[in-house]
C-alpha cells in the first residue's frame, strides 16, 4: 500500500484542496509515520500506523479525552482500514524544546516553572477525571498496568541495558527480585488512568497553552507512574529541589479533586520511579545501543544521574539486593563514568562560525553534515577601499568602530542573528550537534571577519554552545582587498 498517496486522498477529501508540501516529521521512539500537510490555507499532522489495537486506542482516548475537555488534538479524519489518520497540526513547541531555548547553562529557567505546574494540575485530570466511563478494555497493549506490563519493563531492562553492558548477574536471583518488586508496586492503589509516557515531548506548547500527545499506550494504573515520569524525564534535568516543589503542587492539586493519603502515595512513589527509569534504560538500549539513534544515547547519563538519586532513597525500603547490585554496578561502570565526564558536551551544539575570500573557496563542513549558512558580505561598503585600513582586518578597533556606525552593517548583522537563531533553536531542540555559518567577503579580511566575531560574540552570550570561530584568509596572512 503507499500510504503517503492514501494520506494525500485523505488529505483532499478532508480539506477540498491539494496539498502543496507534504513532510516528514521525524519520531522518536516508535514505528509511526508521521507528516505535516500543508494546503493554501489548511493543515493537519498525518500518521501511518500499521497497529490496527494501538490506532482504535488512540482514536478512542483522544475522543474520550476531548469529552472530558483536555487539550488533546482534534481528529480531522480517519480509515482506519488503511492505518492512517489525520490530526490537528499543534506546530513543533514542546515543553522539552521551550526549557532548552530558556536555559542558559544548567540553570533551569523560571518562566519554564508556571508551564510545569499546568502540565502536573492537567495530569490530575487526565489520571482522575478522564478515568469515569472509560472503557479500559479497548487500552494497548494491555487494560492495565499489571503483572505481566510490569515483568515486559523489567526484562526489556535486563535483555537491552543491563546485558549491552555485560553486567554480572544471577538470573534466577534477579527474578526472585523482579517477583519482589512487581508484588510490591501492584499493592499500591490502581484505579486510575495510566498516561504511561508523560514526558516533555510528549507536552506541545501552541498559543501559550498546553495540549497533549502519544498516550495511546495508556492504561488502568496507579497515580505514582506518570508524574515520576515527567520528574525524571531524562535530558529535561529537573533539579532536585524543582522535582520536590512539582510533586508538593501535583498532590496538593490531586487533594482538591480526591482525598488521598500523603502517606500511602510516597510510600510507593521512589518505587515508581524506579520502574520507570528502568523502562527508560531499557528504551535507551534499545533504541539508542541497538538502533544508533542519538538522542536515546544521549539520555543515558542523565537516566544514570537519576538512578544514583532514587537508590539512595528506595535501597532502605525495600530487599530487592540482586537487582540493587546491577544498579550499583552501572553506577560504577566505566563506559557510563565516560558518558557522564563528557555529558556536558554530548549533546552540546558546536557552531563552526568561518571567514573566507571569495577568490578562494567557500569552507566545506568537517562533520560532513552540509548545510548551515553562507552570508554574503560584498552588499556592505568595503572598508579595504579606504586607504588607512588596507593592513587592518575586521578584528581591529578602528575597523569594528567604523562598521558598528555603519547602517547597512548593522541591518546584516540583525538579519544574520535572525536567520541563525531559528536554526540554532531548533538544532538544540532537537539534539542536533553541528552547525556551520560562513561569512564571506572580496578578500575575506575586513567584512566577513567582522560578522564571524560579532555573531560568535551574540551567540555565545544568549546560548549554552560550542563556538569555533576560523578566519580562512587571516591563517593565510594574505589579504585581497
Amino acid at each position: 500500500m503507499n500510504y503517503k498517496l492514501e494520506l494525500e486522498n485523505l488529505f483532499k477529501k478532508w480539506s477540498n484542496q491539494k496539498p502543496v508540501t507534504f513532510t516528514q516529521i521525524t519520531g522518536s521512539g516508535s514505528n509511526r509515520k508521521y507528516f505535516r500537510i500543508i494546503s493554501a490555507d489548511k493543515t493537519a499532522i498525518g500518521v501511518f500506523n500499521e497497529n490496527k489495537k494501538e490506532n482504535k486506542a488512540f482514536i478512542y482516548l483522544t475522543k474520550h479525552f476531548s469529552k472530558n475537555k483536555l487539550n488533546v488534538p482534534e481528529i480531522y479524519s480517519s480509515r482506519l482500514s488503511k492505518g492512517i489518520y489525520l490530526l490537528e497540526d499543534l506546530g513543533d513547541t514542546t515543553l522539552y524544546s521551550f526549557l532548552i531555548t530558556k536555559r542558559k547553562k544548567r540553570e533551569f529557567p523560571l518562566e519554564v516553572i508556571p508551564f510545569y505546574k499546568k502540565a502536573v494540575e492537567e495530569l490530575a485530570k487526565f489520571q482522575i477525571k478522564a478515568r469515569v466511563n472509560l472503557d479500559f478494555s479497548i487500552c494497548y497493549p494491555r487494560p492495565a498496568f499489571d503483572k505481566q506490563s510490569i515483568m515486559w519493563d523489567l526484562n526489556y531492562f535486563k535483555y537491552y541495558f543491563a546485558k549491552a553492558f555485560d553486567i554480572n548477574f544471577d538470573e534466577q536471583l534477579l527474578e526472585d527480585d523482579f517477583k519482589t518488586l512487581t508484588k510490591f508496586l501492584l499493592s499500591a492503589d490502581s484505579n486510575y488512568f495510566m498516561y504511561r509516557d508523560f514526558n516533555s515531548r510528549n507536552i506541545m506548547i501552541k498559543d501559550s497553552e498546553l495540549y497533549f500527545i502519544d498516550y495511546q499506550g495508556g492504561r488502568k494504573g496507579a497515580l505514582q507512574y506518570d508524574i515520576a515520569s515527567l520528574l525524571f524525564d531524562s535530558k529535561a534535568d529537573i533539579p532536585e529541589n524543582l522535582q520536590k516543589e512539582l510533586l508538593e503542587h501535583y498532590l496538593n492539586y490531586i487533594s482538591k479533586l480526591i482525598k488521598i493519603n500523603y502517606k500511602e502515595f510516597l510510600k510507593y512513589y521512589d518505587g515508581f520511579v524506579l520502574i520507570r527509569l528502568l523502562q527508560m534504560l531499557g528504551a535507551y538500549g534499545y533504541r539508542g545501543l541497538f538502533e544508533g539513534k542519538s538522542h536515546f544515547i544521549q539520555s543515558i547519563p542523565y537516566a544514570i544521574k537519576s538512578l544514583e538519586q532514587i537508590l539512595k532513597k528506595f535501597k532502605t525500603q525495600i530487599k530487592i539486593p540482586e537487582l540493587f547490585s546491577i544498579l550499583e554496578q552501572l553506577i560504577k561502570l566505566d563506559e557510563l563514568k565516560l558518558f557522564k565526564v563528557n555529558k556536558s558536551n554530548h549533546n552540546k551544539l558546536t557552531v563552526r562560525i568561518n571567514s573566507f575570500s571569495y577568490r578562494g573557496k567557500i569552507p566545506v563542513d568537517p562533520t560532513g553534515n552540509g548545510g548551515g549558512y553562507v552570508f554574503d558580505c560584498r552588499a556592505i561598503p568595503n572598508p579595504g577601499k579606504i586607504e588607512k585600513f588596507k593592513n587592518l582586518n575586521g578584528k581591529n578597533k578602528e575597523v569594528k568602530e567604523l562598521l558598528d556606525n555603519m547602517p547597512e552593517a548593522k541591518m546584516f548583522l540583525n538579519n544574520t542573528i535572525k536567520i541563525v537563531s531559528q536554526s540554532i533553536e531548533n538544532y538544540i531542540a532537537k539534539g542536533w550537534t553541528d552547525l556551520m555559518i560562513n561569512f564571506g567577503c572580496t578578500g575575506g579580511q575586513h567584512r566577513s571577519v567582522y560578522f564571524a566575531e560579532k555573531l560568535a560574540e551574540y551567540l555565545s552570550s544568549k546560548y549554552d554552545v560550542t563556538i569555533e570561530v576560523t578566519h580562512t584568509q587571516l591563517n593565510k596572512n594574505k589579504f585581497i582587498a
